[in-house]
């Protein structure tokens, strides 16, 4: 039976928060990122620096992290009931198994997909999955799409930024887009650290990680999935991206204009003609949402650029558990209706929730 006392559940505001960006991660998978990165052979700086750090550092910020990402139970629970969050969708953390040979990846994405299989039948009122995938092996990341939302009843597919320097518009990986458009369930986009190929001046000013380099990398994969024509082909696929849209609305107008210029200068032949202007995908086939931005300006933003049905509450816990950050969201000076879009109603479409059971 649903304990209607719960911080969140009865909301005199008149809306439930529901969080659609939240982290966790297996401690054996943790394990074998520290080990990873201690690898002498490997090239990946962005890895290694991301990591190498989190993994083993003593520092507050550093365990408060680790210990919320291998919680799915009590901690997390206090941590939601003490800041009014009803409920969370839930995602094996940044760089999921993405970072591995194919066969040990897809392993892992299995594995990690049972452990929050599990938390969620525990907590039923309280979690909503994502389904963790291994992009490097195409053809079982399908399978375990299809197992994830069918048989587990995960409401969406994490894709966690490039797979091995490479991104997803790369038509050897269409194939996730025909599925999950196929499941009709979203795909939720999020960051990684920048590859090789263009991290060092994000690394030699400390800027690699969520501060910048993150935003960076994301808008641009964004980019390129959108400019390779993967919803010309799939126009019914969603993505979802966070963090006030990586940027992308603010840059709408510019991005519409000097693409359709490029186009006419034919100076790069590979460019695709796309059926629409990017604005037209920014506002039919992706959501957002503000994780780790608790600011009204870039919410409100958001709302105006793409549409209030298109703009989602995040947390981004266990990286951004900032109590204050909530009640901020909740004092926003914008009409009900959207803040109640904002917090509740667009997640229970997005993510198929039945409000009623939470």
């Amino acid at each position: 039976m649903v304990n209607k006392d719960v911080p969140g559940r009865t909301n005199e505001r008149g809306y439930l928060r529901i969080a659609t960006e939240e982290a966790f991660a297996p401690a054996s998978l943790l394990d074998l990122y520290l080990k990873h990165a201690r690898d002498p052979g490997l090239d990946d700086p962005g890895f290694k620096s991301l990591w190498g750090f989190y993994a083993a550092s003593p520092s507050p910020r550093a365990r408060f992290i680790i210990e919320g990402l291998k919680d799915l139970g009590e901690k997390r629970l206090r941590d939601m009931d003490a800041t009014g969050i009803a409920h969370q969708v839930i995602a094996l953390t940044a760089p999921g198994v993405q970072v591995f040979e194919p066969a040990l990846a897809t392993r892992l994405a299995i594995d990690a997909n049972d452990m929050l299989a599990d938390a969620v039948k525990a907590h039923p009122t309280r979690y909503t999955g994502m389904v963790a995938i291994a992009p490097q092996d195409p053809a079982n990341a399908v399978k375990e799409m299809e197992r994830g939302i069918r048989k587990l009843g995960f409401k969406a597919v994490i894709l966690n930024g490039h797979t091995r320097g490479e991104y997803h518009d790369d038509p050897k990986f269409w194939s996730l887009f025909e599925a999950a458009e196929a499941l009709n369930v979203p795909i939720y986009l999020h960051p990684n650290a920048p590859p090789k190929q263009m991290i060092q001046p994000f690394l030699e000013a400390g800027l690699d990680g969520a501060v910048y380099g993150f935003g960076v990398d994301t808008g641009l994969h964004m980019l390129r999935i959108i400019c390779a024509g993967v919803f010309d082909r799939f126009p019914k696929l969603q993505f979802i991206i966070g963090h006030a849209g990586e940027a992308l609305p603010y840059w709408l107008y510019r991005l519409d204009y000097m693409h359709a210029a490029t186009l006419k200068s034919n100076r790069y032949p590979f460019m695709k003609q796309l059926s629409h202007p990017i604005s037209h995908y920014l506002r039919n086939n992706i959501y957002i949402t503000n994780s780790g931005v608790a600011w009204q300006p870039a919410i409100q933003f958001c709302q105006s650029v793409i549409g209030p049905e298109r703009v989602m509450y995040a947390m981004d816990y266990p990286y951004q558990y900032v109590p204050e950050e909530v009640r901020f969201c909740d004092e926003m000076t914008i009409p009900d209706e959207h803040k109640k879009m904002f917090f509740q109603t667009n997640a229970e479409r997005v993510f198929k929730l039945n409000t009623a059971t939470l």
